[in-house]
């Protein structure tokens, strides 16, 4: 934008516009040390140090960034329960990636209670905001009747959103739905489309459904060299 790129530049600037209080700077600093991107060294304890002065200016995506830190052990001591209160604090500011990241820690009873019903409540919210990851768990809890009344219609209705986003699972368990027609019309020839969707992303499962496929001759020519 009318200059010569230059990360070492860039970050450069986000420090002195991160020392003068900048939350938005603050966050970008940390995500460079996060990833070792930019001329920065791979740092976990400066992300940290980063995330949490964005955060502590209800900087959102610093506070679920901070979350993610807690819940991986990433820079700091592992502590669901920590992770869970940032992941709190980002979602309640509609942050999506933070709704996805306390749906799955209500799912697993990871620093919290464990309950599906909970859990559906924020995949929903950040669903409902075309968040592909909260769209496919979703659809898994429609589908497993977790949290929610069960249907195979509904769960394909989320894993369909979550794929025409290049959701990898959710191609998967599209293919699978068609393949044994749950929520929808059986379909070899769809269920052997959205395999390969899934499997040409390197999803393990997609790549072997497919092969059963071709091996079964389902959807496509029969080709025991390709299965």
């Amino acid at each position: 934008h009318g200059v010569e790129q230059s990360y070492e530049t860039a970050v450069e600037w986000y420090r002195r516009a991160a020392d003068q209080g900048d939350a938005k700077a603050q966050y970008n600093l940390g995500v460079c040390y996060q990833n070792g991107h930019h001329g920065v060294e791979q740092n976990g304890d400066l992300a940290v140090e980063w995330f949490r002065r964005a955060a502590d200016q209800d900087y959102a995506d610093a506070q679920c960034n901070l979350g993610e830190c807690y819940y991986n052990g990433h820079g700091v001591e592992q502590s669901y329960e920590t992770a869970v209160e940032w992941y709190r604090r980002a979602a309640n500011q509609d942050d999506a990636v933070a709704q996805c990241n306390l749906g799955h820690c209500y799912s697993n009873g990871h620093g919290v209670e464990q309950s599906y019903e909970v859990a559906v409540e924020w995949y929903r919210r950040a669903a409902d905001q075309g968040h592909a990851k909260a769209q496919c768990n979703l659809g898994v809890c429609y589908f497993k009747g977790l949290g929610v009344e069960q249907s195979y219609e509904i769960a394909v209705e989320w894993y369909r959103r979550a794929a025409d986003q290049g959701s990898a699972n959710a191609q998967h368990s599209l293919g699978e739905c068609y393949y044994d027609g749950q929520g929808v019309e059986q379909n070899y020839n769809l269920a052997v489309e959205w395999y390969r969707r899934s499997a040409d992303q390197g999803h393990a499962n997609a790549q072997f459904n497919l092969g059963g496929c071709y091996y079964d001759g389902h959807g496509v020519e029969q080709n025991y060299d390709l299965a």
